[in-house]
């Protein structure tokens, strides 16, 4: 796994495929079958464990990191009417006691949402001295947006932007990827499989299947669902 890798500012070194954790947490029906998925995932070494306050499900994800926390990235996200310069921290607090952990790796801001930026960033920049959290960041944050954000006090220390891409949704390749490329800020892509849509392309599906079956070629590995 390791060795498709992203290395982050800080030289922390991860698994290019992560876990995502949207629309998981809904029914006790599947707690137990998600969690044990997570665990297998983890297993795997697929060390990104992906979740938000706004999913609902901090506490399903902390039961499935238990035991295994020194081997797990752990993000989670700030809701944007939660972000001002005490509500980030307030929401963090939450985050970890739902999380049953002492700190995350990395501490997003869901979009973009009321609060002065310059409030946001001074609280990610303290609670990373904190400990509380190794890293900070950003997400559905567009060129104009991360423009705004390293142009104040603390800004340029965000260290990704998780935004939606996928073969279905190109946009950001034009100017966004290239604007986070010039600046070695990594980026994370959500739904990269179009939450299963792309699954059911048939021009993707042929691709597969030629692969699949070419001699000597390379196989296509395919993943349904959002890591």
């Amino acid at each position: 796994m390791m060795e498709h890798s992203v290395i982050f500012p800080d030289h922390r070194k991860v698994c290019a495929l992560g876990q995502g954790t949207w629309k998981m947490g809904k029914s006790a029906l599947r707690e137990a079958d998600e969690i044990d998925a997570l665990r297998a995932g983890i297993e795997l070494g697929m060390s990104v464990v992906d979740t938000a306050e706004m999913y609902g499900n901090e506490e399903m994800v902390g039961a499935a990191i238990r035991g295994l926390r020194d081997r797990v990235f752990l993000v989670t996200k700030v809701l944007p009417g939660n972000a001002s310069r005490t509500g980030t921290k307030e929401a963090c607090e939450r985050s970890l006691n739902r999380l049953k952990t002492d700190y995350v790796d990395l501490f997003l801001l869901h979009w973009g949402g009321p609060h002065p930026i310059e409030d946001t960033v001074a609280s990610m920049v303290e609670l990373q001295q904190e400990g509380k959290i190794k890293a900070w960041g950003v997400s559905n944050m567009d060129v104009p947006e991360m423009e705004r954000f390293y142009a104040v006090p603390g800004g340029a220390s965000c260290a990704a932007n998780q935004i939606l891409y996928n073969l279905a949704h190109r946009g950001v390749e034009y100017d966004l990827l290239p604007w986070c490329r010039e600046r070695h800020l990594p980026v994370m892509a959500y739904s990269p499989a179009d939450e299963g849509r792309l699954s059911r392309n048939p021009v993707l599906m042929g691709i597969c299947w030629m692969r699949l079956f070419r001699p000597r070629s390379a196989r296509c590995i395919w993943i349904p669902g959002k890591p």
